[in-house]
């Protein structure tokens, strides 16, 4: 207060001054917490959580542009260490942390992403046993996914070439390293798939750090080798790298020289097989044929007297036969006994029937209702009385009627 006069603030110049003061004093920190919280906005893409630890809380919000970046998913109860700048959300009073890098605390990034995309498609049962398809023995024609450029593909060609010079091998090019090498990888396998005639593919690339494998970490690549009508041998790295495509392929090699010998058999070995198979084909046709002679001939020499033979059967056949014929005209009397029977019961039951012993069905008109008795009817009413042939209409002159046999009671 100054000469008398009260200095104001507004709420929220009040709120721009504190956000300056903050801003300007603070700055960029690195900060480890637990993230709780945690809500991914759909539309824009930005990340909304808390820090915490056992004593305090801050706001925090990761910007749709920082959290692409990301490699792991972050979720509550993640341990985390971010790098952020304190800000003051002026809407709402309340001050946060915008954070430009975040990464787990005691593991690392890229380690943590291959542990939750491993999860994510075992749970999906993308790993079982029963997905698993047979390579093909001889294949015809393969389709490689690598680097034109690489290692990879030398070693491949040189062991494949060394072992079966006639094999067709297709080349679908794509990059193995770097940020766009994921999409062009899942690309490739979806051209190899197009292409026709490819009877196996093969995913490979050279060893490398985590970082240079990465894409073969990817859920674009796991889910193209999972989506191939072709079955897919992975051999990424060396004997000890082990990526998600490993996992998701119908089979793994530890290397590209590996991944050659496994589907390539050598020209000879084949050679050899064939010359094996042949051998064993010939005497297995001969032992065939030894005995279904010795059958022959045993069966020949037990053999009875064909017309001997013949007449028995024929006789069978004769006694068979009358005896179809017996059981047959018992069941059709049974049978047209039983219809008589139910045709004499539906005859008695027809009320037509009582018409030929000179009784009448008597109907009031129009409405057809059946008379029964003669206080159904008053004079004047037309009938209709129905005879064993024919019908007669007739009009009511009189009614009356008394108590009958029944319990009917008139008068």
């Amino acid at each position: 207060m100054t000469g008398g006069k009260r200095e104001t603030l507004s709420v929220s110049g009040l709120t721009h001054v504190i956000k300056t003061l903050l801003e300007g004093q603070i700055g960029y920190v690195w900060i480890e917490g637990e993230i709780s919280n945690f809500k991914a906005h759909f539309s824009s893409g930005h990340l909304y959580f808390s820090l915490k630890d056992d004593k305090a809380q801050i706001k925090a919000v990761m910007f749709r542009q920082q959290a692409r970046a990301m490699k792991f998913q972050p979720a509550d109860g993640q341990k985390v260490v971010a790098l952020g700048r304190i800000s003051v959300y002026e809407p709402r009073g309340e001050y946060q942390l915008v954070i430009d890098r975040m990464e787990p605390a005691g593991i690392g990034e890229l380690q943590l992403a291959f542990l939750q995309l491993r999860e994510k498609l075992e749970k999906e049962g993308l790993f079982t046993p029963e997905r698993k398809r047979p390579i093909p023995s001889l294949p015809r024609r393969v389709g490689v996914v690598t680097s034109p450029g690489g290692a990879a593909i030398r070693d491949f060609l040189n062991v494949a070439r060394r072992r079966f010079a006639n094999i067709d091998i297709l080349v679908s090019p794509a990059s193995v390293q770097g940020d766009a090498a994921r999409f062009e990888i899942a690309s490739a396998i979806g051209a190899l798939n197009r292409a026709g005639g490819i009877d196996v593919i093969v995913v490979t690339r050279g060893g490398g750090s985590i970082e240079d494998l990465w894409a073969f970490n990817t859920e674009e690549v796991a889910r193209a080798i999972a989506a191939s009508a072709i079955p897919v041998i992975s051999a990424v790295g060396h004997e000890v790298d082990f990526t998600i495509a490993d996992f998701v392929a119908d089979l793994r090699a530890p290397t590209p020289s590996a991944a050659a010998e496994i589907l390539v058999k050598s020209k000879e070995e084949f050679v050899y097989r064939l010359a094996s198979l042949r051998a064993r084909l010939e005497q297995s046709i001969k032992n065939h044929i030894s005995r279904r002679r010795a059958l022959l001939a045993s069966e020949t020499r037990a053999m009875p007297d064909p017309v001997r033979y013949i007449r028995e059967r024929a006789q069978r056949v004769d006694e068979m036969t009358a005896r179809m014929e017996a059981v047959t005209r018992n069941r059709l009397a049974l049978t047209r006994k039983g219809f008589e029977n139910l045709a004499g019961r539906l005859s008695a039951l027809n009320p037509l029937a009582v018409l030929n012993r000179g009784y009448a069905i008597v109907s009031r008109l129009p409405d057809r209702k059946p008379v029964t008795s003669a206080s159904q009817v008053k004079q004047g009413d037309r009938l209709d009385i129905r005879l064993r042939q024919g019908n007669i209409s007739a009009e009511v002159i009189g009614a009356k009627w008394q108590e009958s046999l029944f319990g009917e009671e008139g008068q």
